[in-house]
């Protein structure tokens, strides 16, 4: 059931960033330091996507769960990708979050761009 709503939550939120002009470039990067869940671009920028659908506000939500320790994962995983993809490399990238919250993840995905700096 968690990985349902996982995927329906990175459903939900490609859509919607596909919507609003976002390419896809890779679904559920994984390496030994981490996940992606969504590598995208902007234009000319790089965007790492993090997508966290819960099911209430309580305990800071979906968007407060991006704690400090899974930055640095997302960090770690996202210098493991440009290393392994140099013509990125050569883009500006971000980090962002898209916030999934309602029961049944019902509500309107919450993105939150740039939400957090890549240095650690």
């Amino acid at each position: 059931m968690r990985q349902a709503r996982g995927r329906a939550a990175e459903d939900a939120a490609l859509a919607h960033l596909r919507d609003r002009g976002l390419s896809l470039l890779e679904r559920n990067y994984r390496c030994r330091l981490g996940e992606i869940d969504l590598v995208m671009r902007e234009g000319d920028e790089l965007v790492f996507v993090e997508v966290r659908a819960r099911g209430s506000e309580r305990h800071g939500g979906a968007a407060g769960s991006v704690d400090a320790h899974k930055q640095r994962r997302l960090r770690l995983a996202a210098r493991h990708y440009l290393m392994t993809h140099p013509r990125a490399a050569a883009w500006p990238a971000r980090f962002d979050v898209v916030a999934i919250s309602g029961p049944d993840g019902e509500n309107e995905p919450h993105w939150i761009r740039a939400a957090f700096d890549g240095a650690s």
